[in-house]
């Protein structure tokens, strides 16, 4: 088992492209949305459920826990699932989680979702490069950060790459029997709660 997850969309500039190399791929994947993009691009979004993946929140805005008032992420979160409902996990933008970021998704029955292997896509590395550099990493239960939106900072201009390292991924995860898909509930090893590199 290993989880394809997919943060800052849905976008035009690469959750078309995405989405077309995971049905290409035949894979399902877990999307991390950010409500205000889930607003501005619904059609987007309705294509993201449609294709069968499974959508998760990241927030409304990409917001530093860190760095912003308790009381601007609580509302940030629950302006969030006002626009995307019944979700179940919550990816923290950066994996950047504050003192208080655990209680409120306590309180809202939200299970906070890192990760292990990061494709670093934002920073516009080639397909080859994050698949070289992801291979030496994936193990059974392994959950792949990679975004199907443009980040704020990121050094690329679409998600052009991400989709291209869809398909070879897949494939080496299958030659080393790992089947990629969504997240799923029960999960065989513990999940992160945030960026690894912190």
């Amino acid at each position: 088992m290993l989880a394809l997850t997919f943060d800052d969309g849905p976008d035009p500039r690469g959750t078309p492209a995405v989405l077309d190399a995971l049905a290409e791929a035949g894979v399902k994947a877990t999307f991390f949305v950010l409500a205000e993009r889930v607003q501005a691009h619904p059609e987007l979004f309705a294509r993201v459920r449609a294709d069968g993946h499974d959508v998760q929140i990241h927030g409304y805005a990409h917001l530093r826990h860190p760095y912003t008032p308790r009381e601007d992420v609580e509302d940030d979160i629950d302006r969030a699932l006002t626009v995307v409902p019944g979700v179940t996990k919550w990816r923290i933008p950066w994996g950047h989680l504050a003192a208080y970021t655990q209680e409120l998704a306590a309180r809202r029955e939200l299970q906070i979702v890192g990760w292990d292997a990061d494709t670093h896509d934002w920073r516009g590395d080639s397909a080859e490069e994050m698949l070289a550099r992801l291979e030496a990493g994936l193990e059974p239960g392994s959950i792949v950060l990679a975004h199907d939106g443009v980040g704020t900072g990121a050094r690329r201009q679409d998600a052009r790459e991400t989709a291209k390292l869809i398909g070879p991924l897949v494939a080496s995860a299958r030659t080393r029997g790992l089947e990629p898909g969504p997240l799923r509930e029960e999960w065989p090893v513990p999940i992160p709660l945030g960026n690894p590199n912190l």
